[in-house]
């Protein structure tokens, strides 16, 4: 089944190799805005059999990366060559910069595009692909995330889904609990309830991480920023448009510690949030009698659950959206992330290339192995190994807007670094306003855009 969708894939692609033309118009009618190192070349160069790819799968991935590359290997008579590389957001500038970029890298986040973007090193997407009819099948508001001058500059080809919230399936089930929470606020209510019912907390919250402690707690301000104050204000946050201890960024954290810092509703208690490592927090909720309930983790968690929970996933937990805030935001956003494929080359191989990568035809060896999720709504869902993880990609399919990880994107001084910090301060007890405009003070100045500061988003 895989391997037919897949060969119409490379057929559309070779097909749109022989008559290229300029798409996405409605995005940007003018081919040199934007990074504009290739806006002029309107088509492509010839191929030479091989294109060439650097990404930072290694292991039981890049196996699954490879093996779904295979059909579009066999039917175009292309040759991918695949380069892992751990230290990828490094190598990639490097051989950029040198001179030596491969044909196409996948990047685990958008920063490093959006840099190459601004000088002018990677080729706009509309440029080889059909933009509308990519934008159409998408995840909404995933195109955004490598977005630069109005115009994009790659695309996804795997995504992750963060906005669930686990349960232990019986347990919770027992104890009658609503699984579809309408609101922040009846999310509360079934805390409260839990509370009422039983002698467990409702949360488990584990964040420590070695030198990443406080990654977690930026995965909570995201959500809540999306919730009380929709993609708008939170594309703002993100690009530096706005400060990061706006009023509206307090707000989010002040939410965050409601829930996280009222008595008895999260396991420990607040100091615990901190000891108890992340990959530990919900271990609590599969015992006999759970000592907590509620998870709020990416569809990665599931890697670290105890090995009879990841065998019978379906029965033994269950999932549900983290809701939005009743007088938030109008609609239900999905927080997450992806692997985004970019060109640095443009000839008729890597555009076929790009095509497939970038199409709901790519993935289906990798989705029935499990760990891999597409961005497209219109994927053969029935590819996925379980119940549970055609749940969680219906969560991102049916959302009214999806938002990349914020962390992912800010400058890394601050979304690796003082936003982390941050968290951990926040948590131990300082102030939002202390620490938003702590983190502010490291936003570099060259890349701040309140009140028209830079252009450079």
């Amino acid at each position: 089944m895989a391997s037919s969708r897949a060969r119409r894939g490379v057929v559309t692609a070779l097909a749109v190799t022989g008559a290229l033309t300029l798409t996405g118009c409605l995005q940007n009618p003018d081919p040199d805005a934007g990074g504009g190192g290739f806006g002029a070349q309107s088509s492509p160069d010839p191929g030479d059999g091989s294109v060439t790819v650097l990404g930072a799968f290694g292991g039981a991935e890049e196996e699954l990366f490879v093996e779904s590359l295979a059909v579009f290997e066999e039917e175009s008579g292309i040759d991918v060559v695949y380069t892992s590389d751990q230290d990828f957001t490094t190598t990639i500038l490097l051989r950029v910069n040198s001179g030596d970029a491969p044909d196409v890298g996948l990047f685990p986040q958008p920063g490093g595009v959006m840099q190459m973007a601004a000088d002018g090193q990677v080729i706009p997407i509309d440029q080889m692909i059909d933009y509308d009819a990519l934008d159409a099948t998408l995840v909404s508001g995933f195109l955004d995330s490598a977005r630069y001058q109005g115009r994009v500059y790659a695309a996804p080809m795997r995504m992750a889904v963060k906005s669930i919230v686990w349960y232990p399936k019986e347990a919770y089930e027992e104890g009658g609990w609503s699984t579809e929470p309408a609101s922040l606020d009846e999310l509360d209510e079934i805390a409260e309830q839990i509370k009422a019912d039983t002698d467990a907390a409702p949360w488990c919250i584990g964040w420590e991480s070695a030198q990443a402690t406080g990654w977690v707690g930026t995965d909570w301000i995201e959500e809540y920023m999306l919730r009380l104050h929709g993609p708008d204000v939170y594309d703002d946050w993100m690009y530096g448009r706005i400060p990061f201890d706006d009023p509206r960024v307090v707000e989010a954290f002040e939410a965050y510690g409601e829930l996280a810092n009222e008595e008895g509703n999260v396991l420990g208690g607040t100091t615990a949030i901190l000891s108890t490592p992340f990959a530990d927090a919900m271990a609590p909720a599969f015992q006999p009698e759970p000592d907590c309930y509620l998870m709020r983790q990416g569809n990665f968690a599931t890697t670290f659950f105890p090995a009879d929970v990841q065998e019978n996933l379906d029965e033994e937990v269950g999932i549900m959206t983290f809701p939005p805030a009743e007088d938030g935001y109008d609609g239900q956003p999905i927080l997450g992330g992806g692997d985004l494929a970019a060109a640095f080359s443009f000839d008729e191989d890597t555009v076929a290339l790009m095509e497939f990568l970038t199409s709901d035809e790519f993935g289906g060896p990798w989705a029935e192995a499990g760990g891999w999720l597409s961005p497209h709504t219109s994927f053969d869902t029935s590819l996925y190994p379980d119940e549970t993880t055609r749940q969680i990609a219906e969560m991102a399919y049916t959302a009214d807007v999806f938002r990349y990880d914020a962390s992912d994107v800010m400058p890394k001084e601050v979304g690796s670094d003082s936003f982390w910090k941050g968290m951990v301060d926040f948590q131990n007890g300082a102030s939002a306003e202390k620490v938003t405009a702590q983190i502010w003070e490291t936003w570099p100045e060259a890349q701040r855009q309140v009140d028209g500061e830079s252009e450079d988003e």
